[in-house]
């Protein structure tokens, strides 16, 4: 029998972490947003040519990472504030070439809390939101309750991402300093600053996992 959580009746599904990707039916396609630091900074790693593997990935994002590690048989997207525009052209483009209805999870990785819970994030609220508007906008709009809250969020707010960023608590932390730092450079990963990562539909890349590596969504 079906989940009342799984959201199978709609074709566009929101949900928090990789327990919530696993609450939910299986998606053709996978979104994962983890606007501070993985999802904002991958796209630019990748259109630089970096290699960035997932295992490498894993090192330094222990959230946004793991969703795409747990969205087994989806084809893995990441997206953002920077690119929400991009990834909804890439999903109505994943659907055209099946010529068939196609089912979009967006995953808000959200931060661990000291005590490992999941943690509510505004940055990556904000993100699934831009993704959600963004495909509405395209006319993929038959959204789940919780998908059509993180959109209309989005475009309620969407003046201020700047400032709601940078004074999140995920921003505050970063300028505290984090070890996910220093294993980025370790990795010759330039990390996107707070800023970049409020840059509304600023990038065209969208990297999509394939074969464990990120690649440009082709």
């Amino acid at each position: 029998m079906a989940s009342p959580f799984d959201q199978s009746t709609y074709q566009v599904r929101f949900e928090w972490g990789a327990a919530g990707l696993a609450r939910l039916a299986p998606a053709d396609i996978v979104v994962v947003v983890d606007v501070l630091r993985f999802s904002s900074t991958v796209p630019d790693a990748v259109a630089s040519g970096v290699v960035v593997t997932l295992d490498d990935a894993r090192e330094w994002s222990s959230n946004g990472a793991a969703v795409a590690a747990s969205a087994e048989g989806a084809l893995v997207l990441l997206g953002g504030l920077r690119n929400a525009a991009a990834v909804a052209r890439a999903v109505q483009a994943v659907q055209e070439r099946r010529q068939q209805r196609t089912s979009v999870a967006v995953i808000a990785a959200g931060e661990k809390a000291p005590d490992g819970a999941l943690r509510f994030a505004v940055e990556d609220q904000l993100g699934a939101g831009a993704v959600i508007a963004a495909l509405t906008d395209l006319g993929i709009d038959h959204t789940a309750p919780d998908a059509a809250v993180a959109a209309e969020g989005f475009r309620a707010l969407k003046g201020a991402l700047r400032h709601l960023l940078s004074a999140s608590g995920s921003a505050r932390e970063l300028e505290i300093g984090v070890a996910s730092t220093a294993r980025m450079a370790e990795s010759g990963i330039v990390p996107a600053s707070v800023a970049d990562a409020a840059s509304l539909d600023s990038s065209d890349m969208v990297p999509e996992l394939r074969d464990g590596r990120f690649a440009p969504f082709v």
